[in-house]
């Protein structure tokens, strides 16, 4: 009988509180559904693994690292299952590390399933998953998710998931991002011709961060809830990574499902 294993790829968070509710709750939720496969983590941001390993001793490996250890340690079925947003960079380089551990052909079966927004299904699942944290529409009162954003071209992704929420009939819900158009400044103006006046700003991300901690709700002069404020919008802060989303965790297990089934990418 083949060893059997998932590795669930997170960008990663040094922040153990929104770590826990976010990437082991999923991690543990696989436990439980794939009680065959042994369960392991990776990230792919060396900059909180080395932070993780210097101020508090933990160490995670990186994609190829895992790999590397899954196949030192004799597995011959290996499914990679991200808990990434989107297709961007970061999923680049998992499949980077997928494709030539693939060219060794150290494995019998090495497949990598899909992220959070990939095919045009999973946009319309993602919004329905999140309207649970959506507070009941009122006229003059808006929901912006904030998320990472990107140069890469999978930053196109954002467009597409706000067409959906129009769709949905999620009026007053937009999207800006950290690191790509829109940004904020972008959608205020959109903002101020609904007569918007009070605001619920929501990380659109897996965790809840630094970007959501600091860059969306602290208190400094340039963080979002000021900008805001300052733009005379009331605003509140939802402190929650959609990781938390119990809905959000049955997508990324479905692509886990998917992918073992052996049709993680292509539209159904």
């Amino acid at each position: 009988m083949s060893k059997k294993a998932i590795l669930v790829v997170s960008f990663g968070t040094s922040y153990h509180e929104t770590r826990k509710a976010t990437i082991e709750a999923i991690e543990n939720k696989i436990k439980e559904d794939f009680k065959d496969y042994e369960v392991r983590r990776a990230f792919t941001s060396g900059m909180i693994i080395n932070k993780l390993k210097k101020r508090d001793g933990i160490f995670i490996d990186n994609t190829e690292e895992a790999l590397e250890r899954l196949a030192n340690d004799g597995f011959e079925d290996v499914y990679v299952q991200c808990l990434h947003i989107m297709p961007g960079e970061e999923y680049d380089d998992i499949k980077i590390a997928v494709h030539k551990y693939e060219y060794k052909k150290i494995f019998k079966k090495l497949v990598l399933g899909r992220p959070l927004l990939y095919r045009t299904d999973d946009y319309f699942k993602a919004v329905e998953a999140l309207k649970n944290q959506i507070p009941e529409r009122i006229e003059d009162h808006a929901v912006v998710f904030m998320g990472h954003g990107s140069t890469h071209h999978a930053n196109s992704s954002y467009a597409l998931f706000q067409y959906v929420i129009n769709e949905s009939g999620l009026n007053n819900v937009l999207i800006a991002n950290v690191e790509g158009f829109p940004e904020l400044d972008v959608i205020i103006p959109k903002l101020k011709e609904k007569n918007i006046k009070e605001i619920t700003l929501m990380p659109f991300m897996l965790v809840a961060g630094d970007h959501a901690t600091n860059d969306m709700a602290g208190d400094e002069e340039d963080s979002w809830k000021s900008i805001l404020e300052n733009e005379g919008f009331k605003v509140n802060i939802y402190l929650h990574g959609i990781g938390e989303n119990e809905n959000i965790q049955k997508i990324f297990i479905q692509h886990l499902q998917d992918c073992i089934d052996g049709n993680p990418l292509i539209e159904e």
